[in-house]
């Protein structure tokens, strides 16, 4: 006797289900950015001050002699409203460009060229969203790493525009796009393939026959190896993001001449542990999501009959 249907409470690839992977997008990546602030706090100041932050541990244990637990928090507020913003065009743009890009290569490219109509959404959607962050992310570095800074938000982004200008907030967007867009496009395609990966050769029963709570441990799994690679492909320019924004006279030819090609390396182990946690349970929150909210969750596309009967002939 075959299983009930199940229900869901939206259209896969309708307005209504974009408008709720926005949604998801954004609870996903707001709480779990602001979940680590503290990480991200000692991993900007490795970058910026490797001579006092020698070390995550001492940078830690430094930032908290300094100003206590509250210092440790320090950013949280920009986290929270920027990193909102970006997951909300992050992963809502990702499901409606992938699902645009698949309907313009038609079904058999789709599915032939699946991994370039993956990269191809990651970069889009992630292009829209640093827009979205960039500000906020300005703010948040300039907090974390000014001594003597206000630690309130409200307070520093009139401060900044005050003194500085609209420049101010945008003056890190390209390599601000130069982290993002890699690891964007690290963190979906990579993402993509190991969960396939992980149902053939991992997981012993095919993914229809696991429980949603079992689908959603492998997706956490396939999100936190996919992290890895994100922290790897894109922390040099994740480098030169902290720079300028705590100084925005500096330029990237400055900062390389400055740091060196081995320093825009500092801090890495940091952020594969922040990047890799945060990916992980990103996709964990997200899948989630989508559970509770009744939302389709289709499995990757098998290769189309039509595609089947050429390739058999």
């Amino acid at each position: 006797m075959a299983p009930p249907k199940e229900e869901f409470s939206c259209e896969l690839n309708s307005n209504q289900y974009f408008a709720l992977c926005f949604a998801g997008g954004a609870v996903c990546c707001g709480s779990t950015h602001t979940f680590v602030t503290p990480l991200d706090l000692v991993k900007c100041r490795l970058q910026v001050d490797p001579g006092k932050y020698k070390s995550i541990f001492k940078g830690f244990g430094v930032s908290y002699k300094d100003g206590g637990a509250a210092n440790l928090v320090r950013g949280w507020a920009p986290t929270l409203f920027g990193y909102s913003f970006q997951g909300a065009f992050k992963f809502g743009g990702y499901e409606y460009f992938k699902y645009k890009y698949s309907e313009l290569a038609g079904e058999e490219n789709a599915y032939l060229y699946r991994t370039g109509v993956y990269l191809a959404a990651a970069a889009s959607a992630e292009w829209l969203a640093d827009i979205a962050l960039c500000p906020f992310e300005a703010t948040k570095v300039r907090i974390q790493t000014t001594p003597g800074y206000t630690s309130q938000m409200r307070k520093a982004m009139p401060h900044m525009l005050s003194t500085e200008g609209l420049g101010v907030f945008y003056k890190g967007i390209v390599p601000l796009w130069g982290r993002q867009i890699p690891y964007t496009m690290m963190k979906f395609a990579s993402f993509e393939k190991t969960l396939v990966y992980l149902y053939a050769n991992v997981v012993p029963k095919p993914r229809e026959q696991c429980t949603k709570g079992e689908q959603l441990l492998v997706t956490f799994a396939a999100g936190y190896i996919a992290g890895v690679l994100c922290a790897i492909v894109s922390h040099p320019a994740d480098t030169l993001v902290s720079k300028m924004n705590k100084d925005p006279s500096s330029t990237m030819g400055s900062i390389l001449a400055e740091i060196g090609m081995l320093g825009i390396w500092r801090g890495l182990t940091a952020r594969i542990i922040m990047i890799g946690t945060l990916t992980g349970l990103q996709w964990f929150i997200y899948d989630g999501y989508k559970v509770y909210y009744k939302m389709p969750r289709p499995a990757p596309p098998p290769m189309p009959e039509s595609l089947r009967k050429k390739l058999q002939k």
